[in-house]
């Protein structure tokens, strides 16, 4: 049964999924390592988590405009080329993660929600554009994308996601929309190349380890608004030399600075 099931996985170079499908479910052709042509017709609504996890033959894919939410590529390691439908309310948990040959990922303005860990790992992702549409963006959404350099997220984002740049070696200049009220925990951790980041007067709390071992950072200012600083929120940050605090700040974390 396992060789039986190696051979389909292996031997099968095309799918073609009809418009009389409506749901690509969890891990329908997971490792199927020979795949190098899929096509989706309209009809097609979800494609969920792992559906085509690890189909490493995939190079390009296209989503079309009937697509409602979309996962399912996760370690698709040749993948370089993605063209996303404008009905995708919802890029879910892991949806591209460690899709290490992508280097751009047109976000279109449907798009409500990103996932956990949707894109992390990508590492030659060099700039993403969240659009004004997305209300919440996950936990380790783009953790660990050691190429991207600039990130501006809008003020229609109210929710953003613990880790969600953690790691982001080449990220230098970050603004942040003020729809935001909460930098979570360790959000910008060892963004060793961040030297901007704007903090709007709409955020209260400043989360743990949120920028530990950001180590370009030379100054910040914390706004009016920020009441508490978590433990470690600036910890190892060495190139630091110029900080602004109000009165408003009542709490200051262990091992903050």
């Amino acid at each position: 049964y396992d060789t039986y099931n190696n051979h389909i996985r292996t031997g099968i170079t095309k799918i073609t999924i009809g418009s009389g499908v409506e749901t690509i479910e969890e891990n329908a052709f997971k490792e199927f390592t020979g795949l190098k042509t899929l096509e989706i017709h309209n009809g097609v609504k979800e494609i969920k988590e792992d559906a085509f996890r690890s189909c490493r033959g995939l190079t390009s894919i296209v989503i079309p405009n009937s697509v409602t939410y979309l996962s399912g590529f996760s370690y698709c390691t040749r993948l370089d080329t993605i063209s996303i439908g404008n009905s995708v309310s919802e890029i879910g948990d892991s949806a591209f993660a460690s899709c290490v040959k992508l280097t751009k990922i047109p976000i279109p303005n449907s798009v409500t929600s990103i996932g956990k860990a949707a894109f992390s790992r990508c590492k030659n992702l060099t700039s993403i554009e969240i659009p004004n549409s997305v209300i919440s963006v996950g936990l380790d959404a783009f953790k660990g994308c050691a190429s991207l350099t600039s990130i501006e997220i809008p003020n229609s984002v109210a929710s953003l996601g613990d880790n969600a740049f953690v790691g982001c070696l080449s990220l230098e200049n970050v603004t942040i929309g003020n729809g935001v009220t909460n930098i979570p925990n360790g959000i910008f951790s060892n963004c060793t190349s961040l030297t901007s980041i704007e903090i709007p007067n709409t955020i209260i709390s400043i989360g743990e380890s949120a920028f530990e071992g950001c180590i370009s950072l030379t100054s910040i200012t914390i706004p009016n608004s920020v009441t508490t600083i978590g433990n470690k929120a600036f910890l190892g940050c060495t190139g630091l030399n110029s900080i602004e605090l109000s009165d408003s700040v009542t709490n200051i974390g262990s091992s903050a600075f």
